[in-house]
């Protein structure tokens, strides 16, 4: 009886252990349903919309991932540099995604690809089990995914090896591919962008991927590959092959005669095609009916649902109920830095008759100080710095765009922290694909066109629809409290003429490009935009001094101890004898002695700011690693290292 008892249980237990996975993917019982597939996609989504992390987790977060490396920050001491030397390694195989910070981009590796590449392959090989409509829209998922992650290793690498399908495990010829022409690879996500645009469903249920969604994305990725294509224009790329008795080329070695290979990289044909797409992509979302901008600048990125803000195409959402939490709030919110943006980013800009204060009309234009900067310029700056000098920041100008204004007032006035603004007990939504972003992307490659391809000419509606759009947005609660205005309209008949403009570059482009520089703060777009628009060189500090200074400066009104002045900065004055410094208008500079205080009124000057190290034009791209190089050689194969590396 015992035995016949331990039989039957192993029976059981092994009937149980039979039965299929439910949470998680088992390969040769998978793919049947619809329900499946979206099982796998979701994995997707922590690591392409990553909005502000989780807990300490802050990869590509605003704030903390990789987005102060441009010039719009400036640190005490030198600044970070750039890559001067090959790395040892670079990479992995691993699903993951981290941010290698200096490009905001991922670093040499294809387990996504690979993962995203058995997406496709097993869709095609379970086609029967979906109807016609389902196939074409999961397929347009996987391609958004592998159009997502080429545009992102392209931005950062240029050329990349391109994989079709799943690679087999001993297909080493595939495996061990060399790097192809960064054009070869765009044309093919170029193509899949088509069928995005063409099969992905309008509506996928609440906060998925859908057409819109995926269009916007194809905007940004477009406009970046078309103005590479064009800034960079006549680039090459070199590489060893081996060709055969019959002239096929291959990097295997040995397998035929060594030579060398130029190709050209980048062309106008392949900007004007790139640039039509980004337009393309972008008119999908603005002629949809289904986004407007209808909440305030600050309420993108500081509200705790974003379920219902029209301007918002995906967001991540946080909830403290469940342990979803993120820090990036707290950041902003006086336990740090908030940001450090120099002199020369303020000046960027515009006042609220919505030109450059060289030129504007605005009474104060000319007044630097952080109190008249917050009422006379675009209402993003309100809702961007606190309206007081704080010893928080390095540059003594307080970044808040991700925490409310209520916070500040909390800290900085009543000497009492909100609770659910420190640590990592924020739970505010990220905004993750915004109409503020696609309208800018569809503006800037329209008068990119019209410039140098022959497109249409830019009108005055274009720019109603685009850059003044963002200039209606409602004012936040606390800046119209405030009394400050929103920005004049740009006019098309009276294109501001910047004095400061490069030469190189058409005033209208010019003001496209600042509205996305007051646009997208520490949204790790900047550093993206220089590098494209071939404009490393404003990396460069030496080359523009306001860099290496902060706004004008009361120091014995604002960072003393005072009626007024901040708790945080009080006796700091005290702490930097022979340190803290200013310079005044004429360019002098004065170092305050402990008995000086009325005469500290300048520019702040960072303290022992100084230039970064050298850089060159191979700092457009990153190498990859000496041991990737290696792995290849050990298998018999050439794996070429990028461009001037």
């Amino acid at each position: 009886m015992f035995a016949a008892l331990a039989l039957s249980a192993c029976d059981k237990f092994e009937t149980l252990l039979d039965r299929p996975a439910l949470t998680t993917t088992v390969d040769n019982n998978f793919w049947r349903t619809e329900g499946d597939i979206r099982l796998y996609v979701n994995a997707f989504y922590p690591l392409y919309f990553e909005g502000y992390g989780t807990d300490w987790d802050q990869k590509f977060a605003p704030v903390r991932g990789g987005t102060g490396f441009c010039d719009d920050f400036t640190s005490e001491g030198t600044q970070s540099r750039f890559e001067n030397k090959v790395p040892t390694s670079r990479g992995s195989s691993s699903e993951s995604r981290s941010c290698f910070e200096q490009y905001y981009g991922p670093s040499w590796g294809f387990g996504r690809i690979h993962k995203v590449n058995i997406l496709i392959d097993r869709l095609k090989e379970h086609k029967a089990n979906f109807s016609e409509e389902a196939y074409n829209h999961w397929l347009a998922v996987a391609y958004f995914f592998k159009i997502y992650e080429y545009s992102d290793l392209v931005g950062v690498f240029g050329n990349v090896p391109y994989f079709e399908e799943t690679v087999q495990d001993l297909d080493f010829d595939t495996q061990y591919k060399d790097r192809d022409n960064r054009q070869f690879v765009m044309d093919k996500v170029y193509d899949m962008c088509d069928f995005v645009l063409e099969n992905m469903r309008e509506d996928d249920g609440a906060d998925n991927v859908n057409k819109f969604v995926a269009a916007a994305f194809i905007s940004r990725f477009m406009l970046y590959e078309g103005t590479w294509q064009k800034y960079h224009e006549g680039e090459t790329f070199t590489h060893k092959i081996f060709t055969d008795a019959e002239g096929g080329e291959s990097n295997k070695i040995g397998s035929g005669v060594e030579s060398y290979k130029t190709e050209t990289v980048c062309d106008a044909e392949h900007a004007e095609k790139y640039l039509k797409m980004a337009v393309k992509a972008a008119e999908v979302v603005m002629n949809s009916g289904k986004y407007s901008f209808s909440s305030s600048f600050k309420d993108l990125f500081v509200s705790e649902n974003l379920a219902d803000n029209k301007e918002v195409l995906l967001y991540r959402h946080y909830d403290d109920a469940l342990g979803i939490r993120h820090p990036i709030g707290s950041y902003n919110a006086g336990s740090d830095s908030g940001s450090n943006v120099n002199l020369e980013y303020i000046k960027a800009f515009n006042c609220q008759d919505g030109k450059p204060y060289t030129i504007s009309s605005v009474t104060g234009a000319n007044d630097f100080s952080i109190a008249n900067l917050v009422k006379t310029r675009d209402p993003r700056f309100f809702d961007c710095f606190w309206g007081q000098a704080n010893i928080k920041s390095n540059t003594m100008i307080y970044c808040y765009k991700y925490a409310p204004y209520e916070a500040l007032k909390s800290l900085f006035q009543d000497n009492v922290r909100l609770p659910n603004w420190q640590g990592i007990y924020n739970t505010s939504d990220a905004p993750i694909m915004r109409l503020g972003e696609v309208v800018l992307n569809w503006i800037e490659a329209k008068a990119e066109l019209a410039e140098s391809y022959g497109g249409e000419a830019i009108t005055q509606a274009d720019l109603d629809k685009s850059i003044n759009a963002l200039r209606d947005r409602p004012l936040s609660t606390a800046a119209a409290a405030a009394g400050v205005q929103k920005t004049a309209h740009l006019q098309l008949s009276a294109i501001p003429n910047d004095p400061v403009r490069d030469s190189d570059v058409p005033a209208l482009i010019w003001e496209i490009r600042r509205e996305r520089r007051m646009e997208f703060l520490h949204e790790g777009s900047r550093i993206k935009d220089l590098y494209r628009w071939y404009k490393l060189d404003y990396m460069d500090y030496d080359t523009n001094p306001d860099k290496y200074l902060g706004p004008w400066i009361d120091c014995e009104a604002e960072l003393g101890s005072g009626a007024g002045v901040p708790e945080v900065n009080k006796n700091f004055m005290n702490q930097r004898v022979n340190i803290l410094s200013v310079q005044k208008a004429d360019g002098s500079v004065v170092k305050y002695n402990g008995t000086n205080a009325a005469d500290m009124k300048g520019y702040y000057c960072v303290r022992n700011a100084s230039n970064r190290e050298t850089f060159f034009d191979r700092s457009y791209m990153a190498p990859i690693g000496q041991q990737q190089i290696d792995d290849y050689n050990m298998r018999g194969y050439v794996l070429t290292q990028t461009e001037n590396w």
